[in-house]
């Protein structure tokens, strides 16, 4: 008799080319330097760049966006377009450092679509999220975060699956295996394009409420803690 085949499930860990790529040391530089030469999916091959996650390794506080955007794929950081301009503004006012956090996305690549010279979003699927997951499970082992904030649903149902529905939940803190702490709220670019303006406002302020309450699980002095000397900081563009 053959043996039973075994079926996946959802709490099945996904089998992705990903490793194939993985350092086997999983510290942040060693990731992001084997990261640079992931071929996992093809959205590298019309993104300039990799563009890895950044902030101190002994960072407390992990927030995870969706993928990088224009501005963020020709400098290869994250969070440095209209988007990264407002979560500054909301994290201040929150009166949460980013430099003391670290901010990273669940799609390392840049998807888009040509316009003429526009370079236009678009959402990855969902296997090339499953694939790309691999990379930011690997940060989420070598960062060890207290709490991790997603920002937008891609990035929330990255952890939680293609049913997690941010309108549903957004705010929540609950206790996951991946931090003691989690919480999903909006991205940023989400509420830039949100047309009515008191809806926009409204966003705004719930982004800024929902990151007041890393602060309520994370110290201030724990992400004060938190040394700038160990940022892993993206290395200079080489000139082409």
């Amino acid at each position: 008799m053959s043996p039973a085949r075994r079926t996946r499930t959802e709490t099945t860990p996904p089998i992705t080319p990903v490793a194939a790529f993985l350092p086997s040391e999983r510290s942040l530089p060693a990731l992001r330097e084997a990261a640079a030469r992931c071929e996992a999916c093809d959205l590298f091959r019309p993104a300039t760049q990799t563009v890895f996650g950044e902030g101190p390794e002994n960072a407390s506080v992990m927030l995870v966006g969706e993928q990088p955007g224009d501005r963020e794929d020709r400098e290869g950081r994250p969070f440095v377009g209209p988007a990264g301009r407002l979560l500054d503004e909301a994290l201040a006012l929150a009166e949460v450092p980013r430099p003391r956090v670290y901010v990273t996305n669940a799609v390392k690549h840049f998807k888009f679509e040509e316009r003429g010279k526009r370079r236009l979003h678009q959402r990855p699927t969902t296997k090339e999220i499953r694939v790309c997951s691999g990379w930011l499970f690997a940060e989420i082992e070598a960062l060890k975060p207290q709490m991790i904030v997603c920002l937008g649903a891609t990035a929330a149902q990255t952890f939680m699956g293609p049913s997690f529905r941010l309108t549903q939940h957004r705010g929540e803190v609950i206790t996951t295996p991946w931090a003691p702490f989690w919480m999903a709220t909006y991205h940023p670019s989400a509420i830039l394009r949100m047309i009515e303006e008191n809806v926009r406002a409204a966003a705004r302020e719930a982004l800024i409420s929902d990151l007041r309450q890393i602060l309520n699980h994370v110290p201030l002095d724990a992400l004060e803690a938190a040394s700038r000397p160990d940022v892993v900081e993206a290395a200079p563009r080489p000139d082409v």
